[in-house]
């Protein structure tokens, strides 16, 4: 869905194209929001602007609701995804300190 070197957090997207995307309404887009499941960019008049990584998120939530989680099964398990991310990519850091910043 990227360009050659387009950052995929930069918010791209209004909500109508974000939704059409992944295949949900709007107003789930507003509630995942609400319920703090993701944070889309916003223009400097307030639009909200999702990125390629706020559309991986949305189709994320999706599978886990298609699975039966409710809204705050899946804000544990998306926390748990990003702590774990993070000390994935903290590991990976500290591996390339040792080795000289080589790798």
């Amino acid at each position: 869905m990227n360009l050659p070197g387009d950052d995929p957090s930069r918010g791209l997207y209004g909500i109508s194209v974000a939704a059409e995307l992944v295949g949900m309404g709007a107003q789930n887009l507003r509630l995942y929001e609400r319920r703090g499941l993701l944070e889309p960019d916003r223009s400097d008049g307030g639009t909200r602007r999702y990125s390629s990584d706020d559309l991986d998120r949305l189709r994320r939530i999706g599978e886990l609701l298609a699975a039966g989680l409710n809204l705050a099964g899946i804000a544990a398990v998306l926390d748990l995804q990003d702590a774990n991310a993070q000390l994935r990519a903290d590991l990976a850091g500290q591996i390339r300190t040792r080795r000289g910043g080589a790798g």
